[in-house]
């Protein structure tokens, strides 16, 4: 599985709305940060142009300067066991496109989140947290991006 990251998931508007529902909550939380993730499912390997022109297919919306995230991470996903229409329709493009080794492009949503004292989130915390950023319906979150 090939992870690539994105452009950013919310407006400045969205995250900072984001911001004060989640401080609500978690009056301690200081920064969310939320980007795009790509998980591609290969059958085999790409070349180096075949890489660049899936690249090129993931590259949209707002271009965010260079930065390496901080703080805790939660991973939006659409729920195991299902393909979302975005996924479907990404996989069309990317066949489309000449792209005959790819099985499947899903979209997640990667939430950074941070404390103002740096401090782990507890358990509840990060409950309260998860229960703001998806849809229970048909996406999940995980903890980390192995679990995607």
């Amino acid at each position: 599985m090939l992870r690539l990251p994105g452009s950013p998931a919310l407006s400045a508007f969205r995250l900072d709305k984001l911001l004060a529902a989640a401080r609500r909550s978690v009056p301690a939380l200081s920064q969310i940060h939320a980007q795009y993730q790509h998980f591609v499912d290969l059958e085999q390997r790409l070349n180096a142009p075949q890489q660049a022109v899936l690249e090129k297919i993931l590259t949209y919306g707002p271009s965010a300067p260079a930065a390496t995230p901080q703080g805790q991470l939660l991973l939006a996903v659409p729920r195991p066991g299902t393909i979302s229409p975005w996924s479907t329709k990404a996989t069309d493009i990317a066949r489309n496109c000449g792209l005959s080794a790819v099985h499947r492009i899903e979209r997640g949503i990667a939430y950074y989140l941070q404390k103002t004292d740096g401090a782990v989130f507890t358990d509840t915390e990060t409950q309260q947290l998860a229960a703001l950023i998806h849809d229970r319906m048909i996406e999940a979150v995980l903890g980390n991006f192995e679990e995607a």
